[in-house]
């Protein structure tokens, strides 16, 4: 029988269909359940570069998501936000025009806060306007590395989620070290936070980085709460870094697997691209290879573990 083409982020994932007793196709429960992976580079791998390059380098590097970072070297070598955390709502919505206009779609900013910040509960505010008006899905936000403060965050996330829900946006918190160092300990906040706008997002990377802990048991603890997922690698050895994916010591098939049969739109946002043990590309052309090596190995975990066995 035919292949079946299913698109899949800039690449094909071919599928057969299974075949009845009558010899027509039928679509097994993997298929209307599965994943919607978004795959994005953030503009973040290109800080050292203005935007306008890290958007066309993006774009040339094969993707068609991308994913907002927090500062670029601009004319003059001037490092410049990429949205100021006060920016009006309109100047969101602008960017998010440019990136279109480049045939990328926007499905994630950084927020540039901690919840537990004196401003916190203002500039995530402010934030999830802007996202609204740019019609950005999700705003990321995340502790800072020597402890949060468990209450603060609760009593921020419950007063943020129905903000968030009026504006149609997800407020999403990853792991960054500290008390929410692990998938589990954010997806007990999201949990008693209970808001369907307030959920988890899944950083390996950091969890194997920073606490030292496996993250593939740990992602199973919060599955149900990830709505996306910051993707970087880990190594431990022969030098303790972090690196793109597909370089390091997570595997990817099993993480990504434990989400793979969602029924959801779930943009991975690629962070840090690079390979370990050898110096960062000097160039933006150098950066675009490591993005395009990032996106077609990401295509290819996805393809294996979405296939019908």
């Amino acid at each position: 029988m035919a292949a079946i083409a299913f698109p899949l982020a800039g690449g094909i994932l071919q599928n057969s269909l299974a075949q009845s007793d009558s010899g027509q196709p039928t679509v097994r429960s993997s298929d209307r359940l599965r994943t919607r992976f978004q795959i994005a580079c953030m503009t973040l791998p290109y800080s050292a570069f203005s935007l306008q390059r890290a958007l066309e380098g993006i774009r040339g590097a094969g993707y068609r998501s991308v994913a907002w970072g927090t500062t670029h070297i601009e004319a003059g070598g001037v490092r410049v936000p990429i949205l100021a955390d006060d920016a009006h709502p309109d100047r969101a919505r602008d960017l998010a025009q440019r990136c279109r206009d480049l045939g990328l779609e926007p499905v994630m900013m950084f927020s540039g806060v901690y919840p537990e910040a004196k401003n916190g509960l203002e500039v995530l505010t402010q934030r999830l306007r802007q996202a609204s008006a740019a019609k950005v899905p999700q705003v990321l936000t995340f502790g800072h590395t020597k402890g949060d403060n468990r209450a603060v965050w609760i009593e921020r996330f419950q007063k943020l989620g129905p903000i968030a829900q009026d504006l149609g946006v997800l407020l999403v918190v990853k792991q960054h070290g500290g008390e929410t160092g692990t998938g589990e300990a954010c997806a007990a906040i999201t949990r008693e936070v209970n808001h369907p706008h307030v959920k988890v997002n899944y950083d390996a990377g950091n969890v194997m980085d920073y606490l030292d802990v496996d993250p593939l048991p740990d992602i199973h603890k919060c599955a149900e709460e990830i709505r996306s997922l910051c993707i970087k690698d880990h190594r431990n050895f022969p030098k303790d870094e972090d690196c793109g994916p597909g370089f390091g010591e997570i595997d990817h098939y099993k993480l990504l697997h434990t989400v793979a049969f969602t029924g959801r739109d779930l943009p991975l946002c690629c962070e840090n691209i690079f390979a370990p043990l050898v110096p960062r590309p000097k160039t933006p052309d150098g950066v675009d290879e490591m993005a395009k090596r990032a996106r077609e190995f990401l295509e290819v975990v996805i393809s294996g573990i979405q296939v019908d066995g």
